[in-house]
C-alpha cells in the first residue's frame, strides 16, 4: 500500500530548482578543527573575512548564539531580513505544536444527514475535509469500503463534499507557473497532496493521455481534470478553469515519446469527490455527481480516517519540505485560534503576530506558513531567540532532519565532529539554513542564515521561475557557504 512518505518522497523529488525543498548543504570549504582545538574567531579575517571570501551575488546575513545560556556570539546583519524560504516551515511547527499539540489528528468523514433504512441512505452523503493534507486514494478507498461495511447499498439524496474547514485558496502563490505541483490549492479537503497524475504514451502520429490519482494500489482516472494536446512549440502548458473542471494543455513538440508528471490540482474538493465516487462504484454503489456545500453537515458519520498525530506530520513536513502540509496545518493552527481568515496571508499575519508575542519575533512578517511566497521576511536574530526558547522545550530538533556535511568532492563526512539538525530552504535566488548545531566539544548552539539575490529573482519571468537559468549554480554556492559558516562556528565557539 502506498504511504503519505511516497508521495511526500515523490513531491520533494519532483519540485526542481524553484521548489522549497533541499538537500542540505554540499561542500565544504574551510578545514575542520579537532575536538578540543578551537579556532580563534579573527582566523581568517573572522567571519568578514569569511563572508568576502565566499563572493556570493547578492546579500548573506547570519547569527549565531549559544543554546543553553541564548548569548548572542557572532552576528552579520543579524537584524537585517529577507525571505526565509521554506525555513520558515520551522516556524510553523512551533505555531502548530502550541496551538493544536502534538497529539492533534485531523478527520475525514463520510456523514449521512438521514438514516439507512433496509440498506438505502435516506439522504445525502457527505464527504467531510477536517484539514487533513497527507489524505491519499488509498485512504478514500478504505472510507468507501467502510460505507459498505456500515450498510449502505444505495443513496437516495445527493452526493455532497464539505472542504470549508480551512478557506479555499487557488494557489499557494500566484507568483508562481500554474503547472508547478509545488503551488497547488489549499481547502480544507486535500487529495494526493493536491496532485494529478498525467501520463503520456506515443502511439503512431499522436499519443495518448491520461489523468489519475494514482498510488501503488489504485489508479482511479479522473473527469474533473482534463488534457489536451496543442499544435505548439511553446508554452509547455496552459491552465484555465473551466465551469469547475481543470483544463491542461501541453505542447506536443514537449512530449516526446512518453513520459509522467504531477500537476498541480486546482478543485480539491471536486477532485476528491470524483475519485471517491469511483471507488465507492467498485462496491456496488451508484453515487450521483457530487456538489460542494458550503454547510458543515449534521447528521450520523458512517465512516471516518485519522491522520497520524501531529507530531508525525510535523517530522515529515520538515524532512520533505512539503508547502501543502505547511500551509493546511499553519492554517488549522489559525482557525483552532478562533480567528476567521479568508487567505494564506492572513492566516500567517496571525502566525507572526503570534511569534512576536511568544518569541520576541517583532522584525518578522510571513505572508505564508510554507516560504514559498518570496515577500516573507525574517531576520536572523528572531530565528535565533525563538531557537533558544524552543531548544529549551525540546520539541523542533527532534522534529528537523540532520544536515550531513561533506567534503570538496560531495561525499558524505560521516566522521564529521560537528552535527546539525536544521531546516532548509530554498527558492530560485534564495537560500536558507537555521536550526541546532553541536560542536566539536559537545557545546550546543543556534544559528540561522538567510542569502538571497533579490534584484535577480525579480528579474525572471513567471513563465520560467521553475527552472531559471543559473539559479542552481547560485543556490550550490550559498550552500557551500552555509557549510563554511558551520564549520566556523562548530570549531570557533567551543567551551
Amino acid at each position: 500500500m502506498i504511504t503519505r512518505r511516497f508521495f511526500l518522497a515523490a513531491s520533494a523529488a519532483s519540485l526542481g530548482s524553484a521548489a522549497t525543498a533541499n538537500t542540505g548543504v554540499q561542500v565544504s570549504l574551510r578545514p575542520v578543527a579537532r575536538p578540543g582545538t578551537p579556532v580563534s574567531p579573527s582566523a581568517g579575517g573572522g567571519l568578514a573575512g569569511l563572508l568576502q571570501r565566499a563572493n556570493l551575488r547578492g546579500q548573506v546575513i547570519c547569527a549565531v548564539a549559544n543554546a543553553r545560556t541564548g548569548a548572542r556570539l557572532e552576528d552579520a546583519g543579524g537584524d537585517k531580513s529577507l525571505p526565509p524560504a521554506s525555513v520558515a516551515k520551522a516556524l510553523t511547527a512551533l505555531y502548530a505544536l502550541d496551538v493544536l499539540g502534538p497529539e492533534h489528528r485531523f478527520q475525514t468523514q463520510l456523514v449521512a444527514t438521514g438514516p439507512v433504512v433496509g440498506g438505502v441512505l435516506q439522504g445525502d452523503l457527505v464527504l467531510t475535509g477536517g484539514g487533513d493534507s497527507t489524505l491519499t486514494t488509498d485512504h478514500l478507498a478504505a472510507l468507501a469500503r467502510s460505507l459498505k461495511s456500515a450498510g449502505v447499498r444505495e443513496v437516495k439524496g445527493g452526493f455532497r463534499i464539505w472542504e470549508r474547514a480551512l478557506p479555499n485558496v487557488k494557489t499557494i502563490d500566484p507568483a508562481q507557473p500554474d503547472h508547478v505541483s509545488y503551488s497547488p490549492a489549499v481547502s480544507g479537503l486535500a487529495l494526493n497532496f493536491n496532485r494529478v497524475h498525467f501520463e503520456w504514451k506515443r502511439a503512431g502520429q499522436h499519443w495518448r493521455v491520461s489523468m489519475d490519482a494514482r498510488t501503488d494500489k489504485y489508479r482511479p482516472e479522473v473527469s474533473v481534470v482534463r488534457m489536451k494536446i496543442a499544435q505548439r512549440t511553446t508554452p509547455v502548458y496552459t491552465y484555465a478553469d473551466k465551469a469547475g473542471v481543470d483544463q491542461w494543455t501541453v505542447a506536443n513538440r514537449a512530449l516526446g515519446n512518453g513520459g509522467t508528471r504531477w500537476l498541480p490540482v486546482r478543485q480539491p474538493a471536486a477532485y476528491a469527490g470524483d475519485v471517491l465516487r469511483t471507488l465507492v462504484r467498485s462496491h456496488g454503489i451508484q453515487l450521483p455527481a457530487p456538489k460542494i456545500t458550503k454547510t458543515r453537515p449534521k447528521g450520523t458519520v458512517l465512516a471516518v480516517h485519522q491522520s497520524a498525530p501531529l507530531s508525525v506530520l510535523l517530522k515529515d513536513m520538515l524532512k520533505y519540505s512539503n508547502n501543502l502540509m505547511a500551509e493546511m496545518i499553519g492554517l488549522s493552527a489559525t482557525v483552532a485560534r478562533g480567528v476567521n481568515v479568508s487567505s494564506l496571508a492572513a492566516s500567517a499575519a496571525e502566525m507572526s503576530r503570534w511569534a512576536a508575542q511568544t518569541y520576541g519575533m517583532t522584525n518578522t512578517k510571513l505572508v505564508d506558513h510554507s516560504g514559498l511566497g518570496s515577500a516573507s521576511r525574517m531576520t536572523p536574530h528572531d530565528l535565533v531567540g525563538a531557537l533558544v526558547i524552543a531548544h529549551r522545550t525540546g520539541q523542533l530538533k527532534p522534529l528537523l532532519k540532520p544536515v550531513k556535511l561533506r567534503d570538496k568532492n560531495g561525499r558524505e563526512i560521516k566522521s564529521h565532529p560537528v552535527k546539525v539538525a536544521a531546516k532548509t530552504g530554498t527558492l530560485n535566488f534564495v537560500s536558507g539554513l537555521g536550526g541546532f548545531l553541536t560542536a566539536a566539544d559537545g557545546t550546543e548552539l543556534v544559528f540561522a542564515i538567510f542569502s538571497a539575490d533579490q534584484e535577480t529573482r525579480a528579474k525572471i519571468p513567471r513563465a520560467n521561475r521553475e527552472r531559471p537559468k543559473g539559479a542552481r549554480t547560485w543556490n550550490t554556492k550559498a550552500k557551500r557557504l552555509q557549510q563554511d559558516l558551520i564549520e566556523r562556528w562548530g570549531s570557533v565557539y567551543q567551551s
